[in-house]
């Protein structure tokens, strides 16, 4: 939920941006603390997203790619398809 707030805060308010990787954090750090990788995936891939428009590329890469290496299928999935083609963008 708290990755669809901050969405919805950029989608509303450009301006916003500090405020939504504040919550997209928040949200990365309790999908770990839950092991539910797929909303981590989710969760990075919007803050990749965040940080990218913010020209912070390597940081972003950082952040998504030990993400995503951790899967070992279902490259075909919407999620990691995106994820795969930021981590192509930001390379």
């Amino acid at each position: 939920m708290l990755r669809v707030k901050a969405e919805l805060m950029l989608a509303h308010d450009e301006s916003a941006s500090s405020a939504a990787e504040g919550i997209l954090v928040e949200s990365l750090n309790i999908a770990r603390k839950h092991k539910a990788k797929s909303c981590e995936l989710r969760t990075a891939t919007n803050l990749a997203n965040l940080l990218r428009s913010q020209d912070k590329r390597s940081e972003a890469r950082d952040l998504l790619f030990p993400i995503y290496d951790w899967f070992t299928e279902g490259f075909d999935t919407t999620d990691l398809r995106e994820a795969k083609a930021l981590l192509e963008e930001l390379s």
